[in-house]
């Protein structure tokens, strides 16, 4: 694993120095894939951050699920504080630090990641999704609750449904609905993994909510970890 910073390559502090990062690591992402089945995949993680209210303090988690029991087998968080200021854009670098200490802390070797965020569905094509999955060599994935950059055609009804989302011409991801009736969620392309293989992880990690098992586990285990932090901090001040 590519961990980020080091001592001969510090972590970027200003947004040339990260427009750069990205311009030079962008060239390394493998979107045809078309990466692991879900069928072949054992242990998936789930990779969310969660921070404190007006604050950049953060939690990020990694949590292994196994992939067809969908059952949490181990659990690693960090807390620290986002590494780089809020730029539209370049998200991935208030993160990446503390996720990539999240995953070393893990004993099992995970066979696919699913970030809470963005792969090239962005407007540099190198979002959360593609910069992790490059920096760890894993097959990756991102899923948005959202869309960040693009257009789509509202999807059918039916859980399995999707649309392409198109961002100045190029797919760049799919809105793909989980459950019948229910707002879809925005899968893209994040390293060694196709979008058809992704959007079929997608579907194998949903069966009965809206959000990937995946996520929803990294997301109560970091909220959790920030709880956590200040119940403490405020027993030490009685």
């Amino acid at each position: 694993m590519d961990s980020a910073p080091t001592p001969t390559d510090p972590w970027p502090t200003t947004t040339a120095e990260a427009l750069a990062v990205q311009d030079r690591l962008r060239s390394r992402v493998d979107a045809v894939g078309p990466g692991p089945t879900p069928q072949a995949v054992r242990h998936v993680v789930g990779l969310d951050v969660a921070y404190a209210e007006d604050s950049d303090e953060l939690a990020a988690a990694a949590v292994v699920l196994d992939a067809r029991t969908h059952a949490v087998t181990e659990r690693s968080v960090v807390l620290g504080r986002a590494a780089f200021p809020y730029v539209p854009g370049l998200f991935a670098f208030r993160e990446i630090p503390a996720l990539t200490l999240a995953l070393e802390g893990l004993v099992t070797a995970p066979d696919l990641l699913v970030c809470d965020g963005f792969g090239l569905a962005h407007p540099r094509r190198f979002g959360l999704a593609c910069h992790l999955g490059v920096l760890t060599g894993i097959p990756t994935i991102g899923v948005g609750k959202t869309p960040f950059v693009g257009t789509y055609t509202t999807p059918g009804e039916r859980r399995g449904d999707a649309c392409d989302l198109i961002h100045e011409g190029d797919v760049v991801g799919r809105a793909l609905r989980t459950r019948d009736a229910i707002k879809p969620v925005f899968v893209s392309v994040g390293h060694g993994v196709d979008l058809d293989t992704a959007c079929a992880h997608v579907l194998a990690l949903t069966p009965r909510y809206r959000l990937p098992e995946t996520t929803r586990a990294a997301d109560q285990e970091c909220r959790r970890a920030l709880k956590s932090a200040a119940a403490q901090r405020g027993s030490a001040r009685t």
